[in-house]
């Protein structure tokens, strides 16, 4: 099934009715609740769905947002936490979004797991921030410099040191949802980050999976794993893709377009540097495609972005 997230129409609706009939407008019978949904916009989203006017494929936690909160904000409770009040609230917050899978017959809820603490311990030694950094240095062309490679080797060795409590931490909060998710029948999906300090990291995503249960599976961002190849923490975005594949429920599609100014994801598939046709052999008709737009894209965009992804990978 193809899908489009409602990331890209949520912050300029104030009905959800109206916020899924654009959705249906563009040619989808299928739409992601994603983290951009008020409370507010929920009475609409369930008129629209119990009316059979378009049918909602996964939900991004957490959805709906908390009280109180009115921007998207996946991150806003982490899994890794080390206060346990914040990771109550994650899983608070999380299994509401179970619920209302449940509620609007959605498949799978995708899930962010939080992050490991890169900052530095010592007052000798200056934080980095080694996500703009290493940005900053492929875009001036420097990323087969010794400088690169030392300043890689540092986040590497940085990030083995400090990642095994915060993925337990993670791990032991999925287990509790995968519970809540198998007794209402969904599924949920681990989605691979752009961010470095972001678990699990790509060399570990087989591992972390492997500890959970069968109706944990992995989720692929296309535009993620594009910027992490970009960065070269992904050797090749297909092979990865494929090595994941049997664990695979579903992918964000988006493409990335790197300029002088940076690396833009959420951009229209077929306008970036995303080989989809690699991806191909990988994708099935049973996986779930969803496209995940710019606020900020015509509806035309988003429309050619979905007549060149089924395109590529056919019109399932």
């Amino acid at each position: 099934m193809y899908s489009l997230s409602t990331c890209w129409n949520s912050g300029r609706h104030t009905c959800g009715r109206e916020l899924l009939r654009e959705i249906r407008e563009l040619g989808f019978e299928y739409a992601e609740l994603s983290h951009g949904i008020r409370i507010s916009l929920l009475p609409g989203i369930l008129e629209a769905v119990d009316a059979g006017e378009i049918k909602i494929s996964t939900l991004h936690n957490f959805c709906p947002l908390p009280m109180g909160i009115n921007w998207p904000a996946p991150n806003l409770f982490k899994f890794s936490a080390e206060e346990r009040r914040e990771r109550d609230s994650a899983l608070k917050h999380s299994l509401k979004t179970i619920e209302t899978a449940k509620r609007v017959g959605a498949r799978l809820v995708v899930l962010h797991s939080g992050s490991a603490d890169l900052k530095s311990n010592s007052i000798f030694s200056r934080n980095i921030d080694y996500q703009e950094k290493l940005e900053e240095m492929v875009l001036a062309g420097q990323k087969d410099t010794d400088k690169y490679r030392k300043l890689v080797e540092d986040l590497e060795n940085r990030r083995e040191k400090r990642k095994d409590e915060p993925m337990q931490r993670s791990l032991d909060m999925i287990r509790q949802l995968a519970d809540a998710a198998a007794e209402n029948g969904l599924l949920l999906g681990i989605e691979n980050r752009e961010a470095v300090d972001e678990i699990p990291f790509d060399h570990d995503l087989q591992s972390f999976l492997a500890e959970l249960p069968p109706n944990v599976r992995y989720w692929h961002d296309c535009g993620h794993a594009q910027i992490k190849e970009n960065l070269g923490f992904i050797p090749n975005h297909a092979l990865h893709l494929e090595n994941l594949g049997p664990r695979l429920a579903g992918l964000h599609v988006h493409d990335v377009v790197q300029s002088d100014e940076g690396m833009h994801d959420h951009c229209p598939p077929g306008v970036g540097m995303i080989n989809y046709e690699a991806l191909r052999p990988t994708v099935k008709p049973e996986h779930i495609k969803v496209l995940e737009m710019s606020p900020g894209l015509p509806s035309e965009e988003v429309a050619k972005g979905f007549a060149h992804i089924k395109s590529v990978w056919g019109p399932e």
